[in-house]
């Protein structure tokens, strides 16, 4: 492996994420929401972070999971099937070496089995004796392993939606997102096997005493911002019999703050966290309970 400054410093973290893709911009974004200032230079693999003790390297999504398993970065964000496949369900890999540290909320798809719309598909043992077409081999054989089904795995390394139209396959297996790909081949999907987001992945490895205190101060500046995403900060009036109701109204509502209004408390002012979405059903709830004056705002950070 040939890579420019591939010995690890003993005082930086060094984080890989996707060169180019799907969770290239997210991640990115990501990092500018916790406060990190890289100097990124599409020339160089790796690009230091000016304000905090780590560096990023960008390089295929693929070659993640080795890079960390081989001590040649610390940490990465990638896809969790990336993980599956090279590490978790791969017999030649240690699984060891690699931990996912949390999942990060941002690009979701599946993997699924998807066959020509003109086959009459009613369930796995319809595979029997098939081929199917696949980047991911070990998760795909894996799945037909208990399934039991015998099935020839044709792996290929990209456009495997046209493989059953080039009559090397009969049936495919592929990330799917939203199934346009898909359909503009004639083809549908019948079957998820795994469901995928992006992660967050760690060496096993020991880190340093200096490492591992960047590394806690990095997860937390991450779950703040992804905390904060996942929620939103509401303020409203009701009336002070209405809050056993509102309660049970806002979903996952943690212990509002009350503060009572006027000098008769009857009405008081409520200020609370909601960690799920506040759709507009839930707000003309509030409103049949007496709430007044609702604002729903987004929460920049959440630090526990």
């Amino acid at each position: 492996m040939n890579l420019e400054s591939s010995k690890l410093p003993s005082h930086r973290l060094r984080l890989a994420i996707q060169k180019s893709g799907r969770l290239t911009e997210k991640s990115l974004a990501l990092f500018l929401q916790c406060g990190l200032d890289f100097d990124l230079r599409k020339d160089r693999l790796v690009n230091e972070c000016k304000n905090f003790p780590i560096d990023l390297m960008l390089v295929r999504d693929d070659d993640i999971p080795e890079y960390i398993s081989d001590g040649v970065c610390h940490l990465g964000i990638v896809g969790e099937n990336v993980v599956e496949e090279k590490c978790f369900s791969n017999p030649h890999k240690n699984r060891d070496s690699i931990l996912i540290v949390r999942k990060m909320g941002f690009g979701s798809c599946r993997l699924s089995l998807a066959v020509p719309d003109k086959m009459n598909f009613q369930g796995v043992k319809d595979l029997e004796g098939t081929r199917i077409a696949t980047s991911y081999p070990m998760i795909l054989s894996q799945y037909l392993k208990q399934a039991r089904v015998e099935a020839k795995i044709v792996e290929l390394a990209g456009s495997v939606e046209i493989a059953p139209s080039l009559k090397i396959a009969d049936a495919i297996c592929d990330l799917v997102s939203t199934g346009g790909t898909l359909r503009s081949n004639g083809m549908k999907e019948v079957l998820p096997i795994f469901k995928s987001q992006a992660v967050l992945v760690r060496s096993a490895a020991t880190f340093t005493p200096e490492l591992d205190l960047a590394f806690a101060r990095l997860l937390q500046r991450i779950n703040g911002v992804i905390h904060a995403s996942e929620s939103k900060y509401i303020m409203m009036n009701a009336p002070t019999v209405a809050l056993k109701e509102i309660r049970k109204i806002i979903p996952g509502m943690e212990e509002p703050s009350i503060m009572p209004l006027g000098t008769n408390g009857e009405r008081i002012a409520i200020h609370a966290v909601a960690r799920e979405t506040v759709f507009w059903e839930t707000i003309e709830q509030l409103k049949a309970v007496g709430a007044t004056s609702i604002l729903v705002l987004p929460i920049e950070k959440i630090i526990a």
